[in-house]
């Protein structure tokens, strides 16, 4: 044996009795300080700690696995469907196809907004900015190549509520060329082909037809089915026919990997080109308007201008021009905030489209309607003369003076037809308000004569929806205003303007004072006068046209029944009829008639219609 008995007494026993506790072996600083000052330090090998101690230090490890336990039970259990819902959408994406916009034409099939190729660049940050470094390196790149500022890209890109980011659109042909050349070495970024609308004789027709402009942050949160790059209609009929126009986007299924490169794509819809529009426009009758209002404003040294011509067989739009006007496809370039800014803030509005969104005094526009409206409440016959000074004077009884209304020129003995085609103002003051006669007047004027009042007044100009909207197929249409004496009561503050005078319905009928209509509400009472009583909603598009056969509508409008098949007619649509009597109207239309041919419209006798 190795080992002597006298050895033995040296060997370790490795049979413990019990196992050592885990307090055991921890040493407390205090403890062994204490030892220290008590010489006991050699002579014991530890200390145990306190029951106190122990469960405070296995309460904290308990705690700690409880707390770690409950967030895995979070992430894992409740999160877990969002978590991998994210997880999917890094690895699998879906992207929109654009449609093809439908085209616009007028009535002979002269087209006045087509499209035309255009591309962007489009950057998912979740792809860019996989290594921060490198993303504000990547960056910083792609900025001097579309000659941005760095950091304003930068910010865009970071601050952007949506993954993909449209970094630049229409972009120059040298730039889409080096982009494309270049395009792979950053991560996450495409360039995407789009289109843009070319508009024929641009500012000819800008109020009708509008323009469209990229989709901004509003827009994307109400509208479905829109990425950061597509294009929307802005105003005119691009606005209002939207969804028409823009047909439906197909869509695409591309899977990436951890790194942002494309593993594969599936198609999962195809788009479906938007329908194509034919309006009752007829573009040379638009082209004449324009040059005759250009003529004009030049001769009076006026800026602004509006008209609109209305088939009142339908209430179809001929014709619809509002001056000045904006080149839409100077829209379709990059402007600079300074550019926008201007043309937003320029002191002629050339946004404003005032035949629909412009309220104005009718002035003797209104004298048709206030002559149907005397013959319909029986206020006067239409043979019926009325002496018409040059002035029709009244006793002010608040004021103790003399109250005159003057006229342009002196009429004297008028009939109705007279005095429509010589827009006689006493005539319709008379008419309108009413009159009695001071001892002063002239002893040819009627001694007491009834007239419609504003009450009256406001009733037939309604009938003629004048004060409603008309509800052309044109966005920014207003109501306008036809005041009478509850109007005025609630409209001024202050007391002393509340009051509805004689002077007051005298000037509402001859289209002065507070009275507000737009171009479009005049035409459209007109066109009723016209056809005999009929108030048409006015339209400008005719049909709408399902492009499923064919892209090119123009070339197969003739031949193709399948096309000819999905037309769809949008029908005439009455606002109001058999409100007035066909022969009052008749009388009406006689005294315009006698307007052109012998009176105060003789201007328009050259014009080459026949009445």
């Amino acid at each position: 044996m190795i080992f002597s008995e006298k050895n033995k007494r040296y060997k370790v026993n490795r049979q413990l009795k019990e196992d050592i506790e885990p307090h055991e072996i921890f040493l407390d600083k205090l403890a062994r300080k204490k030892e220290e000052e008590l010489g006991l330090s050699e002579q014991k090998l530890e200390v145990p700690l306190s029951e106190k101690i122990t469960k405070f230090i296995f309460g904290i490890f308990l705690f700690i696995i409880l707390a770690l336990f409950a967030k895995t039970f979070h992430f894992q259990i409740i999160q877990g469907g969002n978590f991998s819902l994210l997880s999917e959408g890094n690895k699998t994406r879906i992207l929109l196809i654009k449609p093809e916009r439908g085209i616009i034409y007028d009535k002979n099939l002269k087209p006045l907004a087509e499209n035309a190729p255009a591309f962007d660049l489009v950057c998912d940050k979740r792809d860019l900015f996989l290594s921060p470094f490198e993303g504000a390196r990547k960056i910083k790149e792609i900025a001097g190549l579309i000659g941005k500022n760095p950091e304003t890209l930068e910010k865009e890109i970071e601050e952007s509520e949506r993954s993909r980011v449209l970094v630049a659109d229409n972009l120059s042909h040298e730039t889409l060329v080096v982009l494309e050349a270049k395009i792979n070495e950053f991560p996450g970024c495409e360039i995407e082909k789009n289109v843009i609308r070319n508009y024929f004789s641009g500012p000819l027709f800008f109020h009708l037809i509008g323009y469209t402009g990229k989709i901004n942050k509003e827009e994307l949160k109400i509208f479905k089915d829109y990425s950061v790059s597509d294009s929307i209609g802005k105003s005119g009929l691009e606005r209002s026919y939207e969804d028409y126009l823009r047909g439906r986007p197909g869509k695409i299924q591309v899977e990436k990997d951890a790194f942002g490169n494309k593993k594969s794509e599936k198609l999962l819809e195809l788009p479906e080109a938007g329908k194509n529009l034919i309006l009752y426009l007829d573009s040379d009758l638009q082209t004449k308007i324009a040059e005759a209002l250009e003529k004009s404003m030049k001769a009076v040294g006026g800026k602004r201008a509006a008209a609109v011509a209305l088939d009142p067989r339908t209430g179809g739009v001929l014709a619809l021009v509002s001056l000045p006007a904006i080149d839409n496809n100077l829209l379709n370039l990059p402007l600079t905030p300074e550019q926008w800014k201007e043309l937003q803030t320029n002191e002629l509005k050339p946004f404003l489209n005032r035949v629909v969104s412009g309220g104005y005094l009718t002035g003797s526009t209104i004298k048709p309607l206030i002559a149907a409206a005397a013959l319909e409440e029986n206020i006067i016959s239409p043979d019926k003369n009325l002496y018409c000074p040059l002035e029709l004077c009244l006793f002010n009884r608040y004021s103790g003076e003399k109250e005159c209304y003057s006229d342009w020129k002196f009429h004297g003995w008028t009939d109705l037809r007279r005095a429509i085609a010589e827009s006689v103002n006493p005539y319709f003051y008379m008419v309108g308000g009413g009159y009695i006669k001071p001892n002063f007047a002239d002893g040819r004027l009627p001694q007491i004569f009834e007239g419609l009042g504003d009450s009256k007044i406001k009733k037939w100009l309604t009938l003629f929806n004048w004060g409603l909207k008309t509800g052309i197929d044109l966005p920014g249409e207003i109501e306008g205003r036809v005041p009478d004496s509850e109007w005025k009561k609630s409209y001024f503050q202050d007391t002393a303007n509340q009051a509805w005078t004689i002077g007051d319905t005298y000037n509402f009928s001859i289209g002065q004072g507070y009275i507000r209509v737009s171009p479009l509400q005049v035409t459209t009472a007109f066109s009723a006068i016209a056809n005999g009583g009929t108030l048409y909603q006015p339209e400008v598009v005719h049909y709408i046209i399902n492009t499923s056969t064919s892209t090119n509508y123009a070339t197969t409008y003739a031949t193709t029944t399948e096309a000819i098949l999905n037309k769809e007619e949008i029908k005439p649509k009455i606002i109001r009829e058999n409100f007035a009597d066909p022969e009052n109207l008749k009388i009406v239309r006689e005294g315009m008639r006698q307007a052109v041919t012998d009176g105060s419209s003789r201007l328009l006798i050259d014009l080459p219609v026949k009445a």
